[in-house]
């Protein structure tokens, strides 16, 4: 497969790599991202990469929590002004209120809000607002207490992201002290067992090929493996991370501390998992100055 200079540019801004590493690494594996990505963290020559990490869409997520339940809703739109227009954030609260009374996005899109579908108002609110919207998705959780948190606040109840925390148990106020940590850290799961299988495969061939660099005896690497996946698991489940308000401690210590046991959270972030058109100004000026 030929290498562009578009596919290094790329992997470059993925990975942080120097050009010639990032070239090679599509060199060897045939141009594929994921792949040239791991090899260079195989070579130690970028961290992993995680393209929801990727901000594209602009719009707001908003939160809402109604006694032992809680949702979260990310609507869209083109550009990063409209979330800051007072229209556009009524929109947001609405369909952030009616969610509470659905389970799923297709039976929010239906749900009444102000005397019309949640469908009707966002299509009432791209003519009065002049950009189009989405409302892409949503989520719920619920437990014997649920917190929320937004992150990058717009206005109340709403932000670039949005955190549900539910709990068993009484909370005295540790659901919102983690949902905030979960903002900040951004975990991959609730436990080890709740990993994507084949993350944690990926990441242990990773650790694998390092670990074979240092050409070590196969006894030692397998040691070496078992230390290194332990860590892995510490800094992308929630309940093993070190509490961001007290790093003497993990998570769970902390929730276990207060009388309470974590039982699920959510975490959505605007345009997380979208990719965005990058525009080359450049380019358009010349094309048009062309005719």
């Amino acid at each position: 497969m030929a290498i562009t200079a578009q596919m290094v540019k790329e992997l470059r801004e993925m990975s942080g790599a120097g050009m010639m590493d990032a070239k090679k690494a599509l060199t060897e594996t045939d141009g594929n991202m994921e792949a040239a990505i791991d090899w260079l963290r195989t070579k130690g020559l970028a961290k992993a990469a995680k393209k929801a990490d990727r901000i594209a869409a602009e719009g707001l997520v908003g939160v809402a929590v109604q006694g032992g339940k809680g949702v979260a809703v990310e609507v869209n739109s083109e550009t990063d002004f409209v979330a800051k227009n007072a229209d556009f954030q009524k929109l947001v609260s609405g369909i952030t209120e009616a969610a509470l009374g659905v389970s799923s996005v297709e039976e929010l899109v239906s749900a009444k809000m102000g005397g019309k579908s949640v469908e009707d108002a966002v299509t009432s609110a791209v003519a009065v607002i002049g950009e189009k919207l989405s409302l892409r998705r949503m989520a719920s959780l619920e437990g014997d207490a649920v917190a929320a948190y937004t992150h990058n606040a717009a206005a109340d109840g709403m932000g670039k992201i949005g955190v549900l925390v539910a709990v068993k148990g009484t909370d005295n106020g540790i659901a919102k002290q983690i949902a905030m940590h979960i903002a900040a850290t951004n975990p991959a799961s609730l436990s080890e067992a709740d990993l994507d299988p084949a993350l944690v495969e990926r990441e242990k061939n990773v650790l694998t090929e390092q670990a074979r660099e240092s050409g070590k005896p196969d006894a030692v690497i397998e040691k070496m493996i078992v230390g290194r996946m332990a860590k892995f698991f510490e800094e992308v489940t929630l309940l093993g991370q070190k509490f961001v308000l007290n790093p003497d401690i993990t998570v769970a210590q902390a929730a276990k501390e207060a009388g309470v046991e974590v039982v699920g959270f959510v975490r959505m972030a605007v345009g997380e998992g979208i990719e965005k058109k990058e525009e080359d100004f450049a380019a358009e000026v010349a094309k048009t100055l062309a005719g």
